[in-house]
């Protein structure tokens, strides 16, 4: 009788004993357990040994749409900042070449011109909180062109020196409850003249008594006043009403003021109130009484001129340019005047030609919703007319 070949399948389905299937309850050497398996109980699936995918990542190793979804935004949030920061260096830049109609809006940004710079600074905030690259390097214009019309006024201004003249200016409000107070506080600021407007009875007899006693000289045209330490000379009204206005109307005065340095042209003025609405700023009658006063100046002799006032613009404004062309700035200092609660803008103004507006700066509040500024300006030894 032939013996089976040893690989030959057994009519049970197992194997031979030789690398062969296990016969039922035997265990071949193939089938011995390795120390890293486990068994699986009876009626469990086996666990899933697939590792699982990345929830930040797709399964071909990419980022997720929702992580590229927020990489799209801040891009774009960056690249928002940017062009706001190139719009405010344009604005400092190229604010004179904005059209003034309609609305006057070229006069509008050059009045609150200094607050580009604060916005910048937001802009840097957001731009660091973002980590924006794109947005940092864009605002670095807005910043040297801010730096470059603003900065100056913020440095230190020169020790006082010889045929130094200082100028105190405010308008005072015709609704002052406190015009006593308003005078000694005015009083205790030690400048060589006192600037007034919207002077009206009774006040007006408050402030003479007030100030009498250190200021023994003084002139009054209509609503605008000057009060001085030192001699007055000739003293004229100046027409500066603009067509429009019909009603008595007489804001402006120049007075001869005999300093120890020589005599100076002293201009006392207050110009027409601008209003911002919804067609934009209305200033058409500040920019005509401007350009009257601006004339005037034209034809002034004398090579020592000041003028103080309230001019419901900056220094900035084209409205003024009238005057702005013939005299000049302060070179140091910002002087916000205007609200007094909440200064946004310095409107009332002191400028000078043959001599140097050091410095201005504001004084406390009194019971006018303007702040007081004082002036100190280095007068030339003698200085041809300007204009």
């Amino acid at each position: 009788m032939r013996r089976p070949w040893p690989n030959r399948r057994q009519p049970d389905g197992g194997r031979g004993a030789l690398g062969g299937r296990a016969r039922d309850g035997e265990r071949g050497p193939d089938d011995q357990p390795t120390p890293d398996s486990k068994a699986t109980p009876v009626g469990k699936a086996a666990p899933d040994s697939r590792p699982e995918p990345d929830s930040a990542s797709t399964p071909d190793g990419g980022p997720a749409p929702e992580r590229g979804r927020r990489a799209d935004r801040g891009r774009a949030r960056g690249r928002v900042l940017a062009v706001l920061g190139l719009a405010a260096a344009g604005g400092l830049v190229l604010h004179r070449f904005v059209p003034n109609t309609p609305g006057r809006l070229g006069s509008l940004l050059e009045t609150f011109l200094f607050w580009l710079g604060p916005f910048t600074a937001l802009l840097l905030l957001c731009a660091a909180v973002r980590r924006s690259r794109t947005a940092l390097v864009a605002l670095l214009v807005p910043v040297v062109a801010w730096t470059a019309a603003f900065g100056p006024l913020l440095l230190p201004a020169a020790p006082p020196g010889a045929r130094e003249f200082t100028v105190l200016q405010h308008n005072v409000a015709d609704d002052n409850a406190d015009p006593a107070g308003t005078a000694q506080a005015l009083a205790d600021g030690g400048a060589d003249v006192i600037a007034l407007q919207e002077l009206v009875d009774p006040a007006l007899a408050v402030y003479r008594r007030e100030l009498a006693a250190r200021y023994p000289y003084h002139a009054v045209r209509g609503t605008v006043g000057l009060w001085s330490r030192h001699p007055l000379g000739e003293t004229l009204a100046l027409d500066i009403k603009p067509p429009e206005i019909t009603e008595p109307w007489r804001r402006a005065l120049r007075a001869e003021v005999r300093t120890p340095y020589g005599e100076v042209a002293a201009y006392v003025v207050h110009l027409p109130s601008v209003r911002l609405g919804p067609t934009g700023l209305a200033s058409a009658r500040r920019d005509e009484s401007a350009a009257l006063l601006g004339r005037i100046l034209e034809a002034e002799q004398s090579p020592r001129v000041v003028l103080a006032g309230d001019l419901n613009g900056t220094v900035d404004d084209r409205g003024l340019a009238p005057l702005t062309s013939r005299l000049d700035a302060p070179e140091r200092g910002l002087a916000l005047s205007y609200p007094a609660v909440l200064p946004v803008a310095r409107i009332d103004q002191v400028l000078a030609r043959g001599g140097t507006v050091a410095r201005i700066r504001p004084l406390p509040g009194t019971g006018s919703d303007h702040l007081p500024v004082l002036a100190r300006i280095v007068l030339d030894a003698a200085s041809p007319a300007k204009g």
